[in-house]
């Protein structure tokens, strides 16, 4: 007999060697509330929580490695990139779209990749691509 997880994907842990930075960036720029604050911070966003693990030795992060943030609409994904681009923020890339949508990749402090996407301009059919 076989069991599966059934249950609701909660939290993500992400060690960092310096977690206020990288607090005050999804703070600021995420809408994640921080619940705790010390070594490691508990932040809380639409009932997921982040925790950034403070570590003493350099996180290496595969390159490909991310989370993503999706918005309602292509406007408020291009106006978030501008805006990071403004602010010094490590952008991957350019807004671009492909058949799910537009988006655009950036690096968080602690080098963590992050993806903001839409699918207000995703083709209709991006799902039998799977």
């Amino acid at each position: 007999m076989s069991i599966s997880c059934t249950g609701t994907l909660n939290h993500l842990s992400l060690p960092t060697t310096d977690p206020q930075p990288t607090a005050a960036f999804l703070a600021e720029h995420f809408g994640c509330r921080i619940v705790t604050a010390g070594d490691s911070i508990l932040l809380h966003r639409n009932g997921f929580d982040i925790v950034l693990d403070h570590v003493e030795e350099p996180v290496q992060w595969p390159r490909n490695f991310h989370f993503g943030f999706e918005m309602e609409t292509l406007a408020e994904v291009r106006a978030l990139h501008r805006t990071f681009d403004a602010a010094g923020v490590f952008m991957e890339t350019a807004v671009f779209n492909n058949s799910r949508g537009s988006r655009f990749f950036c690096r968080m402090p602690g080098g963590v990749m992050i993806e903001v996407n839409t699918r207000e301009d995703k083709e209709d059919d991006w799902r039998k691509l799977f």
